[in-house]
Protein backbone atom coordinates (compact mmCIF):
# COMPACT_ATOMS: atom_id res chain seq x y z
CA UNK A 1 0.00 0.00 0.00
CA UNK A 2 1.60 3.49 -1.22
CA UNK A 3 2.27 5.90 2.15
CA UNK A 4 0.35 9.11 1.83
CA UNK A 5 2.42 11.89 0.76
CA UNK A 6 2.54 14.92 2.89
CA UNK A 7 1.31 16.78 0.34
CA UNK A 8 -1.91 15.04 0.93
CA UNK A 9 -2.34 16.42 4.21
CA UNK A 10 -4.11 20.03 4.95
CA UNK A 11 -1.60 22.81 4.78
CA UNK A 12 -3.12 24.03 8.35
CA UNK A 13 -5.20 22.60 11.44
CA UNK A 14 -6.77 24.17 14.25
CA UNK A 15 -8.01 22.02 16.97
CA UNK A 16 -10.45 23.58 19.45
CA UNK A 17 -11.43 22.21 22.72
CA UNK A 18 -15.06 23.67 23.34
CA UNK A 19 -16.08 26.57 25.64
CA UNK A 20 -16.90 26.04 29.29
CA UNK A 21 -20.79 23.90 29.54
CA UNK A 22 -22.82 23.76 32.01
CA UNK A 23 -21.35 20.07 32.35
CA UNK A 24 -18.47 21.26 33.79
CA UNK A 25 -19.94 23.81 36.04
CA UNK A 26 -22.29 21.17 37.49
CA UNK A 27 -19.16 18.92 37.60
CA UNK A 28 -17.65 21.19 39.56
CA UNK A 29 -20.20 21.70 41.66
CA UNK A 30 -20.51 18.24 42.46
CA UNK A 31 -16.78 17.42 43.06
CA UNK A 32 -16.50 20.72 45.72
CA UNK A 33 -19.76 19.32 47.58
CA UNK A 34 -18.55 15.24 47.46
CA UNK A 35 -21.60 14.30 45.09
CA UNK A 36 -21.28 10.87 43.83
CA UNK A 37 -23.17 12.34 40.96
CA UNK A 38 -23.32 15.27 38.67
CA UNK A 39 -26.67 16.72 38.20
CA UNK A 40 -27.60 16.91 34.82
CA UNK A 41 -30.95 17.43 33.46
CA UNK A 42 -30.31 16.62 29.25
CA UNK A 43 -28.33 13.96 27.69
CA UNK A 44 -24.34 14.44 27.86
CA UNK A 45 -24.88 15.53 24.10
CA UNK A 46 -26.84 17.99 24.22
CA UNK A 47 -25.35 19.50 27.34
CA UNK A 48 -24.76 23.21 26.47
CA UNK A 49 -22.27 26.05 26.72
CA UNK A 50 -22.53 28.20 30.31
CA UNK A 51 -23.02 31.81 29.53
CA UNK A 52 -19.35 31.97 30.29
CA UNK A 53 -18.36 29.36 27.94
CA UNK A 54 -20.07 31.36 24.81
CA UNK A 55 -17.96 34.36 25.82
CA UNK A 56 -14.83 32.26 26.08
CA UNK A 57 -16.02 30.73 22.45
CA UNK A 58 -16.26 34.60 21.00
CA UNK A 59 -13.10 35.77 22.87
CA UNK A 60 -11.36 33.13 20.62
CA UNK A 61 -13.12 33.81 17.49
CA UNK A 62 -12.26 36.99 17.80
CA UNK A 63 -8.63 36.39 17.60
CA UNK A 64 -8.76 34.12 15.00
CA UNK A 65 -10.20 37.14 12.79
CA UNK A 66 -7.20 39.16 13.46
CA UNK A 67 -4.67 35.91 13.27
CA UNK A 68 -5.50 33.62 10.49
CA UNK A 69 -7.12 34.14 7.03
CA UNK A 70 -10.64 32.30 7.19
CA UNK A 71 -10.08 28.67 6.78
CA UNK A 72 -11.71 26.02 4.35
CA UNK A 73 -14.01 23.95 6.57
CA UNK A 74 -15.00 24.17 10.09
CA UNK A 75 -15.39 20.55 11.44
CA UNK A 76 -17.26 19.95 14.89
CA UNK A 77 -18.35 17.32 17.39
CA UNK A 78 -22.30 16.97 16.93
CA UNK A 79 -22.25 17.28 20.94
CA UNK A 80 -24.24 20.97 21.22
CA UNK A 81 -21.39 22.65 23.61
CA UNK A 82 -19.00 22.13 20.69
CA UNK A 83 -21.43 22.37 18.13
CA UNK A 84 -22.11 25.93 19.18
CA UNK A 85 -18.95 26.80 20.24
CA UNK A 86 -17.72 26.65 15.93
CA UNK A 87 -20.69 28.18 15.36
CA UNK A 88 -19.56 30.76 17.88
CA UNK A 89 -16.26 31.08 16.60
CA UNK A 90 -17.32 31.35 12.95
CA UNK A 91 -19.83 34.32 13.79
CA UNK A 92 -16.96 36.47 16.09
CA UNK A 93 -14.61 35.79 12.99
CA UNK A 94 -16.91 36.82 10.45
CA UNK A 95 -16.19 33.65 8.46
CA UNK A 96 -18.57 32.50 5.39
CA UNK A 97 -17.57 28.89 6.47
CA UNK A 98 -20.17 25.59 6.74
CA UNK A 99 -19.44 24.01 9.85
CA UNK A 100 -19.50 20.10 8.91
CA UNK A 101 -20.61 17.92 12.07
CA UNK A 102 -18.65 14.70 12.33
CA UNK A 103 -19.98 12.00 15.07
CA UNK A 104 -16.48 10.89 15.13
CA UNK A 105 -15.40 13.91 17.22
CA UNK A 106 -17.80 13.20 19.84
CA UNK A 107 -16.57 12.64 23.74
CA UNK A 108 -15.03 9.58 24.57
CA UNK A 109 -17.83 7.53 25.87
CA UNK A 110 -18.14 6.33 29.50
CA UNK A 111 -20.61 3.88 29.48
CA UNK A 112 -22.06 3.19 33.26
CA UNK A 113 -19.56 5.48 34.56
CA UNK A 114 -20.90 8.28 33.25
CA UNK A 115 -21.86 11.18 35.22
CA UNK A 116 -20.35 10.06 38.35
CA UNK A 117 -17.83 11.97 39.73
CA UNK A 118 -14.36 9.85 40.80
CA UNK A 119 -15.97 9.91 44.35
CA UNK A 120 -19.07 8.37 42.83
CA UNK A 121 -16.87 5.90 40.63
CA UNK A 122 -15.19 4.01 43.53
CA UNK A 123 -18.32 4.03 46.15
CA UNK A 124 -20.84 2.65 43.14
CA UNK A 125 -18.07 0.71 40.78
CA UNK A 126 -15.04 -0.55 42.99
CA UNK A 127 -14.42 -3.11 40.32
CA UNK A 128 -13.91 -0.48 37.48
CA UNK A 129 -11.88 1.97 39.71
CA UNK A 130 -9.66 -1.42 40.64
CA UNK A 131 -9.73 -1.58 36.37
CA UNK A 132 -8.33 1.45 35.41
CA UNK A 133 -6.19 0.89 38.38
CA UNK A 134 -4.23 -2.05 37.21
CA UNK A 135 -4.75 -1.51 33.13
CA UNK A 136 -3.92 2.27 32.96
CA UNK A 137 -6.77 4.94 31.43
CA UNK A 138 -5.12 4.74 27.62
CA UNK A 139 -6.36 1.01 27.55
CA UNK A 140 -9.01 0.70 30.63
CA UNK A 141 -13.12 0.64 29.28
CA UNK A 142 -15.63 1.00 31.21
CA UNK A 143 -18.93 -1.32 30.18
CA UNK A 144 -21.08 0.53 27.56
CA UNK A 145 -18.06 3.06 27.15
CA UNK A 146 -14.03 3.34 25.35
CA UNK A 147 -10.67 3.31 26.31
CA UNK A 148 -8.13 5.99 24.48
CA UNK A 149 -7.35 3.29 22.00
CA UNK A 150 -11.49 3.47 20.93
CA UNK A 151 -11.19 7.09 20.14
CA UNK A 152 -7.76 6.72 18.68
CA UNK A 153 -9.12 3.96 16.31
CA UNK A 154 -12.14 6.04 15.16
CA UNK A 155 -9.89 9.13 14.85
CA UNK A 156 -7.55 7.36 12.20
CA UNK A 157 -10.58 7.11 9.67
CA UNK A 158 -10.83 11.11 9.88
CA UNK A 159 -7.36 11.73 9.43
CA UNK A 160 -8.23 9.71 6.50
CA UNK A 161 -10.27 12.26 5.54
CA UNK A 162 -8.47 15.16 6.27
CA UNK A 163 -5.78 13.82 3.54
CA UNK A 164 -8.60 12.60 1.44
CA UNK A 165 -11.17 15.64 1.15
CA UNK A 166 -9.33 18.55 2.49
CA UNK A 167 -6.04 18.05 1.10
CA UNK A 168 -4.13 21.56 1.03
CA UNK A 169 -6.59 23.19 2.51
CA UNK A 170 -6.83 24.83 5.96
CA UNK A 171 -8.99 22.94 8.61
CA UNK A 172 -10.73 24.13 12.01
CA UNK A 173 -12.23 21.45 14.41
CA UNK A 174 -13.90 21.95 17.69
CA UNK A 175 -13.60 19.04 19.96
CA UNK A 176 -13.53 17.57 23.47
CA UNK A 177 -10.03 16.98 25.80
CA UNK A 178 -9.57 13.48 25.37
CA UNK A 179 -10.24 13.81 21.32
CA UNK A 180 -7.40 16.56 21.69
CA UNK A 181 -5.44 14.74 23.56
CA UNK A 182 -5.74 11.66 21.13
CA UNK A 183 -5.04 13.69 18.22
CA UNK A 184 -1.44 14.85 19.75
CA UNK A 185 -0.79 11.03 20.24
CA UNK A 186 -2.03 10.25 16.49
CA UNK A 187 -0.63 13.03 14.90
CA UNK A 188 3.15 13.41 16.10
CA UNK A 189 3.21 9.30 16.88
CA UNK A 190 3.20 9.66 20.05
CA UNK A 191 3.39 6.71 22.41
CA UNK A 192 1.20 5.89 25.45
CA UNK A 193 3.97 7.26 28.30
CA UNK A 194 4.59 10.31 25.68
CA UNK A 195 0.99 11.35 25.93
CA UNK A 196 -0.39 9.99 29.18
CA UNK A 197 2.52 11.92 30.70
CA UNK A 198 1.25 15.57 28.16
CA UNK A 199 -2.39 14.85 29.85
CA UNK A 200 -0.67 14.41 33.71
CA UNK A 201 1.34 18.18 32.64
CA UNK A 202 -1.49 19.84 31.45
CA UNK A 203 -4.94 20.65 32.42
CA UNK A 204 -6.66 21.13 28.77
CA UNK A 205 -8.52 24.37 29.24
CA UNK A 206 -11.57 25.67 27.51
CA UNK A 207 -11.36 26.73 24.33
CA UNK A 208 -7.77 26.03 24.41
CA UNK A 209 -6.42 25.84 21.09
CA UNK A 210 -3.80 23.10 19.62
CA UNK A 211 -2.34 23.75 16.01
CA UNK A 212 -0.14 22.20 13.17
CA UNK A 213 1.41 23.56 9.72
CA UNK A 214 1.80 21.14 7.27
CA UNK A 215 5.44 22.60 7.07
CA UNK A 216 6.25 21.39 10.13
CA UNK A 217 5.33 17.83 8.82
CA UNK A 218 8.32 15.50 8.60
CA UNK A 219 8.83 11.77 8.56
CA UNK A 220 4.95 11.42 8.52
CA UNK A 221 5.20 13.58 12.05
CA UNK A 222 3.47 16.50 12.89
CA UNK A 223 5.23 18.98 15.33
CA UNK A 224 2.44 21.46 17.25
CA UNK A 225 2.67 24.61 16.98
CA UNK A 226 0.22 25.90 19.63
CA UNK A 227 -0.70 23.61 22.38
CA UNK A 228 -3.46 24.17 25.07
CA UNK A 229 -3.27 28.17 23.56
CA UNK A 230 -4.84 30.58 25.89
CA UNK A 231 -3.86 33.89 25.03
CA UNK A 232 -6.97 35.01 22.96
CA UNK A 233 -9.14 34.63 26.27
CA UNK A 234 -6.34 36.26 27.91
CA UNK A 235 -6.23 39.26 25.85
CA UNK A 236 -10.11 39.47 26.54
CA UNK A 237 -9.99 39.61 29.50
CA UNK A 238 -12.08 36.21 29.71
CA UNK A 239 -12.04 34.08 32.74
CA UNK A 240 -9.88 30.99 31.57
CA UNK A 241 -11.06 27.54 32.86
CA UNK A 242 -10.13 23.94 32.99
CA UNK A 243 -12.47 21.82 34.11
CA UNK A 244 -12.97 17.94 32.34
CA UNK A 245 -15.76 16.36 30.87
CA UNK A 246 -14.98 13.65 32.63
CA UNK A 247 -14.19 12.14 35.89
CA UNK A 248 -9.87 12.67 36.27
CA UNK A 249 -9.37 9.36 37.53
CA UNK A 250 -10.78 7.95 34.06
CA UNK A 251 -10.44 10.69 31.56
Amino acid sequence: MQRPHIEDWPKRLWIVRHGESAGNVARRLAESRGHDRIELETRDMDVPLSNLGERQSEAVGRWFAENIDPPDAILSSPYRRARRTAELLGESACWKVPITTDERLREKEFGIIDALTSAGIVSQYPEQARFRKSLGKFYHRAPGGESWCDVILRLRSVADTLRFEYTNQSVVIVCHTVVVLCFRYLLEKLTEEEILRIDQQHNLANCSITSYARASMSVGKWTPELFNFVAPMQEAGTTITAEPDAPIASR
